[in-house]
């Protein structure tokens, strides 16, 4: 299982999209440092570059990838080796290399310009969403063969933790203005790891003010160190449901 994942990982790293993607991360984010008189306006530009374009290169290139190698995975099947270690080798390498892509290209020059715990925690909410979205965009593959819906899937499911989870939840506030929803909400951000970590990160922050009582809400429970350790642990979720879904379709999927 090792040299698959080595394999792979050496694979995606030379491919000229995630070497492209590494450099444009950096130079994004030496460029936004410089330009802005204080690290934590350059963090709070950088904040929409995380939580957008990371999760959009991270599920597009796993998508393709996984199609592009669909003889490659058919001969690893040919082979004497258990289709469990072959999907997890898969999920190594590209959770491995797009996270290293992403910790070179913005995680070193944030912690480089911003050496405290916000920066660690922009990382940190960094690798974690683009592990998850490997994992999603690995479900999406596996669940159909066409491969044009497959990448359609996985825009669809972008869009959707990007931009139409906020709008649901805003038709929710607005249809239910005269109710104390705000706990509440603490419980639907759980629903979509981009706006967990927007969350956490806002706060680490310090600007939870912003957000007026609900970002009061929000600081009580995820300003706390057991608020801060649950919010991790359901992100860590997020990249398991996933992926042992995945790997059980595929494990019963006729190649």
């Amino acid at each position: 299982m090792r040299k698959i994942i080595k394999y792979i990982l050496l694979d995606i790293l030379r491919n000229k999209i995630v070497v492209a993607y590494t450099i444009f991360l950096l130079a994004i984010t030496l460029t936004v440092f410089s330009l802005e008189d204080s690290t934590q306006k350059g963090l709070l530009s950088l904040l929409n570059l995380i939580l957008f374009i990371v999760p959009l290169v991270c599920i597009i290139f796993s998508t393709i990838y996984i199609y592009n190698s669909s003889e490659f995975i058919e001969l690893l099947v040919s082979q004497p080796l258990k289709r469990k270690n072959i999907w997890i080798s898969l999920f190594g390498g590209l959770a491995g290399a797009l996270s290293f892509a992403f910790i070179v290209g913005a995680g070193i020059p944030v912690l480089f310009f911003e050496r405290s715990s916000t920066g660690l925690t922009m990382v940190l909410m960094g690798v974690l969403i683009s592990i998850i979205f490997v994992a999603i965009a690995m479900l999406a593959a596996v669940s159909t063969r066409d491969k044009a819906k497959g990448i359609g899937l996985s825009i669809l499911l972008w869009l959707y933790f990007s931009l139409m989870f906020d709008g649901l939840v805003l038709f929710i506030l607005f249809q239910f203005a005269d109710y104390p929803l705000e706990k509440v909400m603490v419980g639907i951000s759980a629903f979509n790891p981009i706006d967990l970590g927007r969350i956490l990160i806002l706060l680490k922050m310090d600007v939870s003010a912003l957000m007026g009582y609900t970002g009061a809400i929000f600081k009580d429970f995820f300003g706390t160190d057991k608020g801060y350790f649950i919010s991790i642990m359901v992100m860590v979720l997020w990249i398991c449901f996933p992926f042992l879904y995945s790997l059980r379709k595929f494990n019963r999927k006729d190649l």
